[in-house]
């Protein structure tokens, strides 16, 4: 299986390293190169990786500002020359890192993990360009940061003009709307529930009615949600219950 790949770097000696080493794995295809984060982002854009190696410490803009402005991550390789930065890379969910110089047999174990990955997140696109279950979003709150499966997401709701993102014991602010987050998720298994939330039903404990009409619902980790009168209705249609 091929696997495309973009660079965004700013060093040129990094960028050029990375590509003679990726010669050695010929399923691994680069199709862009970037020296910095606009630049990156509008390469990623286009061309849709399924892999990403991100320099985090670039001048301007670092790497985690870029997963920040796309809708779905690649799935992302850490390059640093500082292992500060490499130790909190690795704590945000990215699937490895790679210390500067990069040893030779330390990237081919990286290229492993990228092609397992690969092959579990192997899955439809949905044509009307919906992230997937497997699709992976960055969230960045304060100086925490995480990359997380859509999938493993509980429930979103409304905290001003930005969403909560409820996932792993986590609650972090998503700086986009909810209105903004339900285009982009996939239709099943989320649901809006009422104005002010949408669940993920493979999260769902117990369902119970509720007062006119309404359902209760309680999350697996504890929350209670209340449905809508209206969405209470089109709930029971989609979980046939």
């Amino acid at each position: 299986m091929t696997i495309t790949a973009v660079i965004v770097e700013d060093s040129r000696l990094a960028r050029n390293e990375l590509k003679e080493l990726l010669k050695k794995h010929p399923d691994i295809v680069l199709v862009g190169e970037a020296e910095n984060v606009d630049k990156g982002l509008e390469l990623i854009q286009k061309e849709l990786p399924l892999l990403l190696f991100l320099d985090i410490n670039m001048p301007e803009k670092d790497g985690f500002e870029l997963l920040e402005m796309l809708d779905e991550v690649p799935i992302t390789v850490f390059t640093t020359a500082f292992d500060e930065y490499a130790i909190k890379s690795f704590e945000y969910n990215a699937l490895d890192y790679l210390l500067k110089p990069i040893n030779e047999k330390r990237f081919a174990k990286a290229i492993e993990k990228v092609r397992k990955q690969v092959l579990e997140n192997t899955t439809e696109k949905n044509s009307d360009h919906r992230l997937t279950e497997k699709s992976q979003i960055f969230i960045k709150d304060g100086e925490k940061c995480w990359l997380v499966k859509v999938g493993d997401i509980s429930h979103f709701e409304i905290v001003g003009n930005y969403s909560r993102v409820f996932f792993e014991g986590q609650s972090p602010l998503l700086y986009k709307s909810l209105n903004q987050v339900e285009e982009k998720l996939p239709e099943a298994p989320f649901f809006r529930v009422n104005r002010q939330q949408i669940v993920n039903t493979n999260f769902i404990e117990q369902v119970v009615p509720w007062f006119n009409g309404k359902l209760k619902l309680t999350m697996q980790n504890g929350d209670e949600i209340e449905v809508s009168r209206r969405q209470s209705y089109l709930f029971k249609d989609k979980m046939s219950l």
